[in-house]
């Protein structure tokens, strides 16, 4: 059964639908079957996966609502080679339409729920804000994954993301853990990138991948050509850290796995 990963930080411009794309076409690279997710009304994953977000027939937003199916909702994207519940501006009404439904924090888990033993993997690009729409994202999931800048300003908004987590865990969906913090946009020359990394590692623990994202051009490059790094030059080093992300993610779900047989 799939492990479904929330991608999130309130902080916008953090790398959030940037891992979510090169994640998955670096996870289906390693042969493993996954689902992207976008659930962010602005369509840039949509986008960046090569499909169009203006001329959808169907998109996230009406699966949600109830108006389609998982089928008629799904695209597939070539060059990142997983499967996609596009988004578009369409899902800036499901904050409105939502608060009228029942269940309403848990559509998108029960929308998934026939189709988790297809994946191994469903990743979801939340919005920059704790909204309707990121509350579906987080009790859908099992875990979040948050990326972030080693900035001043990224651990102060990082303490509220991770006491929202704990709310909704104790409320909502008691499976939910971090999974992992994912330093992005990383530049070792500057001093506050390594200060802020430091601080992080003593207060996360393990909980910090060991891989960093660097500041690459080829990674800022890439969306604007409906494809991922790995498709648009795969020896780059943003490319060759997602897939070392990759295979981070997948060697600890085996680990966690293991433990949890013998517990």
């Amino acid at each position: 059964m799939a492990k479904v990963f929330a991608i999130a930080n309130q902080k916008g411009g953090v790398g959030k639908t940037t891992t979510c794309i090169n994640l998955a076409a670096s996870l289906v690279a390693t042969k493993r079957r996954v689902l992207l997710i976008d659930l962010d009304p602005q369509g840039n994953a949509t986008m960046g996966s090569g499909v169009d977000k203006h001329v959808l027939e169907h998109s996230v937003y009406d699966l949600l609502i109830g108006e389609c199916d998982l089928a008629q909702a799904m695209h597939f994207s070539e060059h990142g080679g997983y499967q996609l519940l596009p988004a578009n501006r369409d899902l800036t009404a499901a904050e409105v339409v939502l608060l009228e439904m029942q269940m309403k924090e848990s559509r998108l888990r029960n929308a998934l729920a026939p189709i988790r033993e297809n994946y191994d993997y469903i990743l979801i690009d939340c919005p920059p804000s704790l909204s309707m729409l990121t509350l579906n994202a987080l009790v859908a999931s099992d875990g979040v994954i948050i990326p972030m800048q080693c900035e001043y300003y990224a651990l102060e908004g990082l303490s509220d993301l991770v006491d929202n987590i704990k709310r909704i865990a104790a409320r909502l969906n008691p499976e939910l853990k971090i999974e992992g913090l994912l330093r992005t946009m990383y530049d070792p020359r500057l001093s506050l990138n390594n200060d802020v990394s430091v601080q992080l590692k003593e207060h996360f623990g393990e909980q910090l991948y060991d891989t960093v994202i660097p500041r690459n051009i080829r990674l800022a490059e890439a969306p604007s050509f409906g494809m991922p790094a790995l498709a648009y030059d795969k020896q780059s080093r943003g490319a060759l850290a997602y897939l070392a992300l990759a295979g981070e993610l997948h060697r600890r779900q085996r680990r966690q796995s293991r433990t949890a047989q013998t517990t």
